[in-house]
């Protein structure tokens, strides 16, 4: 059997002279995790249109195509193409999982939910000439599942090549989250074992690793074995907690001394009624300030995640959270205009109050406003989006918030790390088209280096050139 498997673009303003770095990050890990429940005789490639041309001319016997809101269109003219000549397709992912009848018109099979038992399911049914046209998560382990086929992934294409996914889920609903519906019908949150955990980590070369988990400390008592394992493998990485999983017991220091460098965190509103009204549970009365410091007491970069345009919100909220930010010297931020993904709580609440504007999936990406606020104008809200942004990364702004680790700390890996993620992508488009995007991880690595103490501030000045040299940029 020949299968391909296709990651559309999530965006139409890709071309093939402009490539932002925040789709060159990751590969495609789901797709590459199903390949592994092929067999050794089958005959399987990923694609992912982000980083590579997509060819349409070929005729494999199954094409899978993992679809998210934004790139659904797209899935869809390119499941029908494939169809047309005879090929059985399979549309998986968020998207179909949210909207099964509308993805259903486009494909021979769908797939609900999480895959790792519906998958092996339909490969048997498809060698017996028996497919069925729906097949949906009804068990949900990551027991005993096979390695990814990272075989498959081109890494010279990606900045992070080396992303890991240990967990499923998240133990939260938030009631904006998309990701919540995709597990809605069986268990919400659920981990591999510790051993196999470990055991993907050392088949990853070099020393970063991006954890892609939703929530890397949902679950403690796997959370603290991990980096109990990972202590002394001299790994450094990157992953996403919440605000009160920072704060309870030693679990954030055990992180740190296996490695935790930059840790993306979902404050989402400085507002407890916006809070409340997202549930949003694990933020409401928790001391934001205090989680801050006790990352950066342990030299954890933060980049945090903030959503505009929720009920509570008036036109102050973006010179309010903007200023904040600088001011607790966050890292890197992450703004996004709220969005009601079909299948969610946010959805269904904008729904029944008539608020839903538009239904052009393309436009639901977080930077567009596709509903009707409440206590703010649609042209406001995304104005001021776009000024958060502007405002934030602003060189002055950059520098500001550097200041607030003081010179023992960690200003310069601030300064490098915010500057480089937004000030700099014509550079970042030059090395993506020259396809040597893992020249890049070595500086990439010298910039997460721990600094704790002033002693350490020429420490991480040495190691970024050092990683400079590697990677031949200097």
């Amino acid at each position: 059997m020949k299968i391909k498997f296709i990651l559309p673009a999530l965006t139409e303003a890709e071309s093939a002279f402009w490539r932002p770095i925040k789709y060159s990050l990751f590969p495609p890990l789901g797709l590459a995790t199903l390949a592994g429940y092929l067999d050794p005789s089958d005959e399987a490639e990923i694609v992912d249109q982000h980083v590579m041309p997509l060819d349409t001319d070929d005729r494999p016997d199954v094409v899978a195509i993992q679809v998210y809101i934004t790139n659904a269109y797209r899935s869809y003219r390119l499941a029908d193409h494939y169809r047309a000549k005879g090929v059985f397709v399979i549309l998986g992912g968020l998207h179909v999982t949210s909207l099964p009848d509308e993805a259903a018109q486009h494909a021979d099979a769908i797939f609900l939910g999480p895959a790792e038992a519906s998958f092996p399911e339909f490969l048997a049914n498809y060698r017996a000439g028996s497919p069925k046209a729906v097949y949906a998560s009804d068990h949900r382990t990551l027991h005993g599942i096979p390695p990814v086929r990272r075989d498959l992934i081109h890494r010279e294409l990606y900045l992070v090549p080396n992303s890991i996914v240990v967990t499923r889920g998240c133990p939260f609903h938030c009631d904006f989250c998309y990701k919540d519906a995709f597990f809605k019908n069986g268990r919400s949150f659920y981990t591999q074992t510790v051993d196999d955990a470990l055991a993907e980590i050392d088949r990853l070369p070099g020393r970063h690793l991006y954890f892609l988990d939703d929530h890397l400390l949902g679950h403690k008592r796997f959370a603290a074995e991990l980096f109990a394992g990972m202590k002394g493998m001299g790994r450094i990485f990157q992953g996403a907690a919440t605000v009160d999983s920072i704060l309870y017991g030693d679990l954030i220091e055990a992180a740190a001394e296996a490695g935790l460098r930059s840790v993306f965190v979902g404050f989402e509103s400085l507002d407890a009624a916006n809070l409340a009204q997202s549930n949003k549970r694990q933020n409401l009365g928790v001391d934001y300030q205090r989680a801050i410091d006790r990352l950066h007491d342990l030299g954890i970069m933060i980049n945090g995640s903030f959503v505009f345009g929720l009920d509570g919100d008036t036109p102050d909220v973006f010179p309010r959270t903007v200023a904040w930010a600088i001011a607790n010297g966050i890292t890197t931020a992450t703004f996004h205009i709220a969005t009601p993904y079909p299948d969610t709580g946010f959805f269904k609440r904008m729904e029944q109050a008539g608020r839903i504007q538009i239904r052009n999936w393309d436009l639901y990406d977080t930077r567009h406003v596709v509903f009707q606020p409440q206590a703010i104008s649609a042209a406001e809200l995304k104005a001021g989006y776009d000024w958060a942004y502007d405002e934030f990364y602003h060189w002055g702004s950059i520098a500001r918030s550097s200041l607030f680790h003081g010179a023992a700390r960690h200003q310069l890996k601030h300064f490098f790390y915010a500057g480089g993620w937004k000030k700099f992508e014509p550079l970042w488009n030059m090395v993506i088209q020259l396809k040597r995007l893992n020249l890049m991880t070595p500086m990439l690595e010298g910039v997460l280096s721990r600094v704790t103490s002033q002693d350490d501030v020429q420490e991480t000045t040495n190691a970024m050139h050092a990683a400079a040299v590697e990677g031949g940029v200097s």
